[in-house]
């Protein structure tokens, strides 16, 4: 079985085919002319389901029931087809991205064993709200400053419901696997003299917004959803020297910002 692969009862994912950027475009504007054509609504659905998978992956570790997470990524597709407005200039696939894994977290969230506090959640639920309603006008994510401002919430209080509300891992969850030692979540986890202060993450949240965005997409791909260089040199259609180029002056960029 191939890494992190999605099996989907009753679908061979194998067998999907995702739609050309162009098509799509076609098919939207199509679409903007009647909302009630369920047919193009359901070619939509088709060609935009790889992407479900390819968010579905980040949680194949996690013992979560896939058929019922594909089943609210098709929800959180569906909500993003039906919402999608051409004159957003900004690529379906970045808009639907967060709309599935909202979908999806806030299903992990609802259903999680752990009991988050009812006045967190509305503060979590306004700052997603607020992220995809930017994403959509400026097609970059907010800052904390941003968000903080325009929702009148203290950083503190937006940074304490962003934790409280992620769904669970382990520390046995994989976070690196680049084909050779695999890193553990808790092989990245500092003792408490190292902890990092609120000040101290608001400053690095900050420093990664101000990357240019393909710097910030290596960065948050590869440390975050944890691909390898390869897949995103495949993904971006540059060579993995290029990605490696980018990752380094990334970084190196960070550490110049929060100095």
């Amino acid at each position: 079985m191939a890494k992190n692969k999605v099996e989907i009862t009753g679908i061979k994912t194998s067998n999907l085919v995702r739609i050309s950027d162009d098509e799509m475009t076609k098919l939207f504007f199509e679409y903007s002319k009647d909302k009630t054509n369920k047919n193009i609504r359901d070619r939509l659905v088709m060609g935009n389901l790889k992407l479900i998978l390819s968010i579905l992956k980040r949680y194949v570790n996690r013992n979560e029931n896939m058929d019922d997470l594909f089943q609210i990524g098709c929800i959180g597709l569906v909500k993003a087809i039906d919402n999608f407005d051409l004159s957003y200039n900004v690529k379906f696939s970045t808009y639907s991205v967060l709309m599935i894994e909202g979908e999806i977290r806030k299903y992990l969230r609802d259903n999680s064993t752990i009991r988050v506090s009812r006045s967190v959640k509305e503060i979590a639920y306004k700052v997603i709200k607020f992220k995809n309603e930017y994403m959509l006008t400026n097609s970059t994510p907010p800052s904390i400053d941003i968000i903080s401002k325009e929702l009148d919430i203290k950083k503190e209080d937006i940074l304490f419901a962003e934790e409280a509300t992620k769904s669970i891992v382990s520390y046995f969850d994989p976070i690196y696997d680049d084909g050779g030692e695999t890193i553990y979540l808790f092989d990245q986890l500092s003792d408490n003299k190292n902890k990092m202060d609120y000040v101290d993450d608001i400053l690095l949240k900050d420093s990664i917004n101000k990357l240019k965005d393909k710097e910030r997409k290596v960065l948050v791909d590869r440390y975050i959803n944890g691909k390898t260089q390869i897949e995103l040199s495949e993904e971006l259609n540059i060579s993995q020297a290029q990605i490696s180029r980018i990752e380094k002056n990334a970084l190196s960029n960070i550490k110049k910002l929060i100095r």
